[in-house]
């Protein structure tokens, strides 16, 4: 029994009291009368005064004593004999007062803790004692006498009306809050959303009175659910298809978010999932052809076509167009996944934000993103914080996300005490001022009717919203598991469960809405229908690769890179000029910061008079010449706005009022556009949203950038799983630029190198371009050949930190106007004079260069090789045939010898030493010493470390050897 205060004066009446003015200020017929006059007075400022000697009750009259001609006396306000010395006419008011401050705690009580007692899960398993956390106690009505249950009490808008029985409000709240539905939303600071779902579940007691043809639909839709996954079980025995099983309430809950969303105006859903599910999904509500699904099951004809891609089924994605049954079209698309689960969550909501930028979608309510979790990898990983982190943010927001866990109370083989410190999976999402609705997988008219509820929500409120569809795994993570390994009386449990379809049509056979016949031959129609399409598949096969280039991806082309013709990617001198010189202008009124001033606009108005550039200048004229000729570009990351390096100063602020200016975007054309924006400290889950933004915008420029070049590493998995092997896997081109410093100026190990080699070590077939450009010409042709030609592959740029700014690393304003990017920049000395060859990439090419000059020796040659992958191999031989003399051909880099691209370029050496023909060469490499760091943490060593290597290249050559 909960302890209540014992005073009609306690924090308990007040709240009840200002719960009475908050209705009073919505709608004062709303509240008593007697309240109503009370809170008609006020001092002024709209504040109630509650003065006992302004509302102290007059004397009584003795009878047969009035004046003559007075007037009877009013009678005394409820307020004000609460407020007034006790008298025995307000002992009953009292006793009143403090009934109603029990009720008041006690709708609380359920409103906030209700969730911690609702039925949610279908084993019926007890939960565990939640007596500790506060409140939990009163979300009971047992704390009330049956004399008190009868009485009549504030509703507190529980009700539409004002005053109910005590019975029924309890009764009421039960229902709403502790049946098959579980609410979290009193952690919501926004008072008109807790108000708009107080509304809808209260006077609805949390459910829908659905029709009999409504009961039908959901009917059809778990038993085409379950009778897929019983097909597939029974078929296909002991292959992988990660079933649904225990939740197949997910197939009738997607198609009422559909219904709900295309009578609101949704036009386009991203669909983001992992493998639970996924191919039931892909049958049931995007309409994939069973017939295709048995094929890929079967396989292709011919393997040897697929050698070396390709992916498994339950990773495959698919986009259809979706008719609801209110005469509405939803394009639905399912993203493709690999298995890391939730990796794909970013991905998802880059291509909902690039849809609704491309189609003007504002208000972001024709396109939204739906991703749904399992319960172990929603609270387990990091991407997953990242992602509901963007949901609010200028350069992110999607306008809200519904995510749909399916929880099926245990991962692979652990249990939720050990993958999880929160009563519950989904406790992340409370980051965001969003409701989360746990409901029962065992009753699929309360998963339908969240379904809805949330449907409308997100589509009013334009935010993300939870449901937690706590259900179970009928076969364990993967057919092929045995489950009671490690969950042996859950899954007794389990094998005696009937399932969620069997106990439906039992319950509306019972109810006389659905006969047990009509469901039974229901059952049956669905396992004919797939017994056709196996038979089909099986006759004619019917396996398909995903569909590609086709849409917007039309004018572009994947594959070998060979084949594609290069482009000119230089412009005119004129409008480079015009360029710069628009590029040092700001309003009249701005007030720039000086330093900005100095280093930035007046550096730029006088490259106009010398007409040399260094890098900020040749990458910003890249953006603003892509800009005018109608091309839109996107540049995120960690401070990409101003640079970390305070090279870039794309955007400007005002020192007196804080004001911006992008100068950049004075230069948009057409259906062109600019977007810049700091991204937070996050990198899996941003460059996922980058990716993704990149899958529907192949005409554009999308980049983004690391803070440091290692900071990639946080965000590998986007980089394996999708940048490297979408094109491979899932036929998926993108042409996304990633700039990563990297160099080694004395910084630390965690500061110098992007881990070039992991790049080069996930080159193959073409798949992505790795770039070392070395001058300010070299970014601007680089990032415009990466738009303007139709190739579409992720390009990879080791970008500089010193050479932002170093006095050799710069291009004449010529070098701008014609040609393109160079893969190879061959070196002015005579090759015909040449012994030794030095390749290099990137910092080093001017440490070489110089101590080669200070020695005066002609007969080493210093090539940049600028692009590694695609490998320029023939650009290379000719330019080493041209060198009869060669004898010595090095590798040299600034990076340890077991880092960089040393392993890359060893066998190419060897291939580029037999294509010559002319003797033999000696190959070796020239850098640091294998180390587990990637650079030293002290300044001196690392510049004893670089002079040796000039060292060895310039003066010795060929110490280290091979």
């Amino acid at each position: 029994m909960a302890n209540f205060q014992d005073s009609y004066l306690s924090g308990g009446n007040i709240d009840f009291i200002e719960g009475l003015y908050a209705r009073y200020l919505e709608d004062p017929s709303s509240v008593d009368p007697s309240w109503r006059e009370l809170f008609e007075r006020n001092d002024g400022a709209g504040r109630p005064i509650f003065n006992p000697t302004l509302i102290e009750p007059p004397a009584p009259v003795v009878p047969g004593k009035e004046a003559k001609g007075a007037k009877a006396a009013p009678a005394p306000t409820a307020a004000a004999v609460a407020l007034a010395p006790q008298t025995a006419p307000t002992v009953a008011f009292q006793q009143d007062m403090k009934l109603q401050a029990r009720v008041d705690q006690v709708i609380s009580a359920f409103r906030l803790r209700g969730h911690l007692r609702a039925k949610l899960d279908p084993l019926g398993r007890p939960r565990p004692p939640l007596e500790h956390v506060a409140d939990v106690g009163l979300v009971d009505d047992s704390h009330f006498s049956t004399t008190e249950l009868e009485q009549m009490v504030e509703s507190s808008n529980v009700f539409p009306e004002a005053r109910v029985k005590l019975k029924d409000l309890m009764g009421r709240l039960r229902r709403t809050y502790t049946g098959s539905i579980g609410v979290e939303f009193m952690h919501m600071l926004d008072s008109e959303r807790r108000r708009w779902l107080l509304r809808r579940m209260e006077y609805t007691e949390n459910r829908t009175e659905f029709t009999v043809e409504e009961q039908r639909h959901i009917l059809t839709k778990l038993s085409y659910a379950e009778g897929f996954e019983n097909f597939l079980h029974t078929k296909f025995v002991g292959a992988k298809r990660f079933a649904l099983d225990g939740g197949e309430a997910l197939v009738p809950m997607m198609d009422a978010v559909l219904e709900v969303g295309g009578d609101l105006g949704l036009k386009e859903v991203v669909i983001g999932m992992a493998h639970r599910g996924r191919l039931n999904v892909l049958t049931n509500i995007l309409g994939k052809k069973p017939d295709q699904i048995f094929s890929e099951f079967e396989g292709p004809k011919d393997p040897k076509q697929h050698m070396g891609r390709g992916d498994v089924k339950y990773h495959m994605g698919f986009s259809s167009d979706h008719g609801t049954r209110g005469g509405q079209s939803i394009h639905l698309s399912l993203a493709f996944n690999p298995s890391h689960l939730e990796a794909v969550n970013p991905v998802v909501e880059g291509r909902v934000r690039a849809k609704q930028d491309r189609g003007g979608d504002g208000e972001r309510t024709k396109v939204m993103p739906l991703l749904i979790h399992g319960d172990a990898a929603f609270i387990g990983q990091g991407v997953v914080a990242e992602t509901l982190n963007l949901a609010r943010l200028k350069g992110y927001e999607t306008g809200g996300t519904l995510h749909l866990v399916i929880n099926n109370q245990v991962g692979f083989t652990t249990d939720p005490s050990d993958s999880r410190s929160s009563i519950y999976s989904t406790a992340l999402a409370q980051m965001l001022d969003v409701p989360v609705f746990h409901v029962n997988g065992d009753d699929p008219e309360a998963c339908v009717h969240v379904a809805r509820l949330m449907a409308e929500y997100r589509q009013t409120f334009k935010s993300d919203v939870v449901i937690d569809l706590v259900c179970y795994r009928r076969y364990g993570h993967n057919e092929g598991d045995d489950p009671s390994f490690t969950q042996p009386s859950m899954y007794d449990i389990i094998r005696k469960h009937p399932t969620v379809r069997t106990l439906y049509a039992q319950q509306l056979a019972e109810k006389g809405r659905v006969p047990a016949e009509e469901s039974e031959a229901l059952k049956q129609r669905c396992l004919q229908e797939f017994d056709a399409a196996l038979s089909r598949a099986r006759a004619e096969s019917q396996f398909k690769e995903p569909n590609a280039l086709e849409g917007l991806w039309k004018p572009y082309k994947g594959g070998p890179e060979s084949g594609v013709p290069d482009v000119t990617t230089g412009v005119s001198k004129e409008t480079l000029r015009s360029a710069l010189a628009r590029l040092t202008e700001v309003p009249e009124s701005f007030n720039v910061h000086r330093d900005v001033d100095r280093t930035v606009l007046k550096k730029r108005q006088s490259m106009l008079q010398t007409e040399e550039l260094q890098w900020s200048e040749g990458e910003s004229l890249a953006y603003a010449t892509l800009l005018s000729e109608g091309y839109m570009v996107r540049l995120s990351g960690q401070d990409v706005e101003r640079g970390t390096f305070s090279h870039r100063h794309a955007v400007l602020h005002d020192v007196k009022t804080g004001e911006k200016f992008v100068p950049l975007r004075q230069f948009a054309t057409g259906k062109a556009r600019l977007d810049i924006y700091n991204s937070p400290l996050s990198e899996m889950g941003v460059l996922g949203f980058e990716y993704g933004y990149s899958l529907d915008v192949p005409d554009g420029l999308v980049i983004w950038e690391a803070q440091f070049g290692d900071f990639a590493n946080g965000a590998q998995i986007i980089i394996d799983q999708f940048i490297a092997a979408g094109e491979s896997k899932w036929r998926r081109l993108s042409g996304l630029t990633l700039l990563l410093p990297h160099g080694y100026e004395g910084q630390g190990p965690e500061h110098s190198s992007a881990r070039l080699e992991r790049f080069l070590s996930l080159s193959a077939q073409d798949n992505i371009q790795v770039a070392y450009p070395t001058t300010p010409a070299q970014i601007f042709h680089l990032l415009r050949r990466q738009v303007l030609r139709p190739l579409r592959k992720p390009l990879v740029v080791m970008s500089p930190k010193s050479l932002l700014r170093r006095p050799e690393a710069v291009s004449k304003l010529d070098e701008l106007t014609s040609g393109t990017f160079q893969e190879v920049i061959p070196d002015k000395v005579d090759p015909a004079g040449v012994t030794r060859l030095l390749l290099c990439s990137g910092k080093v090419y001017y440490d070489l260069v110089k101590a080669r000059d200070e020695h005066k020796d002609s007969s080493i040659a210093i090539v940049r090789l600028e692009q590694l992958y695609p490998f320029p191999f023939d650009e290379l031989a000719g330019l080493v045939a041209k060198m009869p003399k060669l004898t010595e051909l090095f590798w040299v880099q600034e990076e340890p010898r077991n880092s960089g691209a040393w392993h890359f370029m060893f066998p190419r050496l060897h291939d580029l030493a037999a294509a010559r023909g002319q003797g033999p060469l000696k190959l070796g490499y020239i850098g640091r010493a294998e180390a587990a760091s990637p650079a030293t943490g002290f300044t001196q060593t690392h510049n004893l470390e670089q002079q040796l290597i000039v060292e060895e290249a310039i003066l010795r050559g060929t110490k280290n050897g091979r």
